[in-house]
């Protein structure tokens, strides 16, 4: 093994010289990256919304399937959204467009994770929906894709479509 290598070496002082430079060096560096600051602030997400995106991120891969409402099923965008925060005692409509009209919107506000973001994808409004997830992220059933996936809202095809962002109501906060 190492060691009958080792043993068999002719300069094996300079080479075990070589690892100890090179062990004390990768500790070095180890220790200061372990006590400098991180270069850009950690993306926190609100406690109330942990469970919810936990969940949904849970369910990628699972099969898109028009008016699928569960994971044994499958699911479109809208019961997807609709089961995710169901299972947290949040009550939603069944449909993007009925979740956009029930739910205020929020103007010129940037997303949080946890809220909802809509899309006109097929020429009519709110035809689309998913769960914001923070940096500029959001989990959703995609028909193209055939499954729950994670998009990026700065792909211009979502930036395109987009049409607005709503807060769903977590249970007791009014």
């Amino acid at each position: 093994m190492w060691y009958q290598v080792l043993a068999e070496m002719p300069n094996r002082a300079a080479f075990l010289r070589l690892i100890r430079v090179t062990l004390l060096a990768a500790i070095a560096l180890g220790v200061v990256a372990c006590a400098s600051k991180p270069s850009r602030p950690v993306a926190k997400r609100p406690p109330a919304a942990s469970p919810i995106i936990n969940y949904a991120l849970g369910l990628r891969g699972t099969t898109y399937t028009w008016g699928g409402e569960s994971p044994y099923e499958g699911f479109d965008c809208s019961g997807f959204v609709q089961h995710v925060f169901g299972r947290y005692g949040i009550r939603l409509p069944r449909t993007a467009r009925q979740m956009a009209e029930s739910l205020p919107p929020l103007p010129g506000s940037r997303p949080q994770p946890g809220d909802l973001v809509f899309f006109n994808t097929t020429g009519a409004p709110y035809s689309h929906v998913g769960i914001y997830i923070g940096q500029d992220a959001f989990v959703h059933s995609s028909s193209a894709k055939g499954q729950v996936i994670v998009s990026s809202l700065t792909r211009p095809y979502w930036w395109q479509h987009f049409l607005g962002i709503r807060r769903p109501r977590r249970p007791g906060s009014g």
